[in-house]
């Protein structure tokens, strides 16, 4: 009986804590954020920075 009330409570809360921890207040990284960061760590080149820059803010 004990458990057929403990598995709903702890998949609610399991539920709940995903979704605060998801929420942890860093914003989430964007393509053009990690292509600049390509960028600044000379992985690209600055030709290749700018075509993919433009094809991403098309």
């Amino acid at each position: 009986m004990i458990l057929i009330w403990l598995i709903p409570v702890l998949l609610i809360a399991l539920v709940i804590r995903n979704v605060i921890s998801g929420r942890d207040g860093k914003p989430e990284r964007t393509s053009l954020d990690i292509l600049e960061a390509r960028y600044a760590r000379g992985e690209i080149d600055r030709d290749a920075f700018l075509k993919r820059r433009a094809d991403l803010t098309e």
